[in-house]
């Protein structure tokens, strides 16, 4: 019988996970990673340790804990709030993905002699002819988590399972109530697991302190100034809530210059780009480029933004440009700009210049 370790999180996913590679007959483990704690030190709120801890019981699997809270906030949260104060706006969730979580179940795996981690994310692990392993689109796009994955290693898709990626979430939920499982109502969360109110700028000013730029200029395009900013980390480019400027028509964030610690204001047409410039690239389901290589594939700025056709460069070591047929709204320097081809395998992606 193969061996199989699941990150449990608390939620209905992971839960779902877990169950069905059980019915399959594998022997399950469940894993709960403990990434943060609250200042106290009394609360995980990101794992919710307890609930998983129940829902393993419940589906009659095993359950371990594993203690990586020093790793968690020296690999992802001190680069989140540093992204924040250089201008950029992370997502620390990509981040988290191959250093902490595959890396952690790796880890577990091997202590308890599994052949497999798991997970419940919406997508499926393929080996594709040309012997590279990627991910697919789920075939229920709207919870199609794939762009969270692409910086995932050929060796960690490799010994991967992720059996949600046929499922639509209504059916998630409908196989947990079948099953007994009161997790089959649970909300989704929506935010990011150490920031669990979403203000982002205030936990960086209670965790950064003196060191945060304070106020500086919103300057137009030609740099003339036109008021002034609460600070660069309470800001992202194609924001136009908060920004409190009496300019008489529609206007957003083009740019942050953190160097000068200026926020650029725009109109919605001064938003639109052709050309992303991409840094520190992963190549999955291809192999990886060289400098002047170029291809077409389908490619998306931000996880909710729909995949549009581009050429895509290789103009570096890890840098790509990817040229859009048609502008994209708002490109953000910090997030990631992934793509595929015409089939829904994860070709590869890169962070935004």
């Amino acid at each position: 019988m193969p061996k199989v370790i699941v990150g449990m999180s608390g939620g209905v996913d992971s839960a779902a996970a877990a169950y069905l590679l059980k019915k399959e007959g594998y022997e399950v483990t469940g894993v709960t990673l403990r990434t943060w704690e609250s200042e106290k030190g009394l609360e995980n709120r990101c794992c919710e340790i307890d609930e998983a801890r129940r829902i393993a019981g419940a589906i009659g699997i095993e359950y371990r804990t594993l203690n990586c809270v020093s790793a968690f906030e020296k690999q992802v949260i001190r680069p989140f709030m540093k992204e924040y104060l250089c201008g950029r706006t992370p997502n620390p969730c990509i981040v988290c993905n191959p250093l902490i979580k595959w890396e952690w179940m790796e880890y577990m795996a091997g202590v308890l002699q599994a052949d497999y981690v798991a997970t419940g994310h919406y997508a499926s692990v393929v080996h594709l002819p040309n012997g590279r392993y990627t991910v697919k689109k789920a075939v229920h796009a709207e919870k199609d988590q794939t762009y969270m994955l692409y910086r995932l290693s050929q060796e960690q898709l490799a010994n991967t399972l992720m059996p949600l990626g046929g499922y639509a979430k209504e059916e998630v939920r409908e196989i947990m109530k079948n099953a007994g499982l009161s997790v089959a109502s649970k909300p989704d969360s929506q935010e990011i697991c150490f920031v669990p109110d979403g203000n982002y700028a205030g936990y960086i000013e209670e965790h950064v302190g003196e060191e945060i730029p304070g106020e500086g200029a919103f300057v137009d395009e030609t740099g003339k100034r036109i008021g002034t900013h609460r600070g660069i980390i309470h800001y992202t480019v194609g924001q136009r809530r908060g920004l409190n400027l009496p300019m008489g028509q529609r206007v957003f964030v083009k740019e942050i210059r953190a160097d000068r610690n200026e926020v650029v204001i725009g109109d919605n047409a001064s938003l639109f780009l052709n050309e992303v410039w991409c840094r520190d690239v992963c190549f999955v389901g291809i192999p990886d480029m060289k400098p002047g290589d170029q291809g077409r594939f389908l490619a998306k700025i931000r996880y909710h933004h729909r995949e549009q056709p581009a050429e895509i460069k290789c103009t570096g070591e890890d840098e790509i440009c990817i040229r859009f047929d048609d502008p994209v709204r708002a490109p953000t320097p910090g997030q990631s700009a992934v793509f595929y081809d015409a089939d829904g395998y994860l070709m590869g992606g890169g962070i935004i210049k």
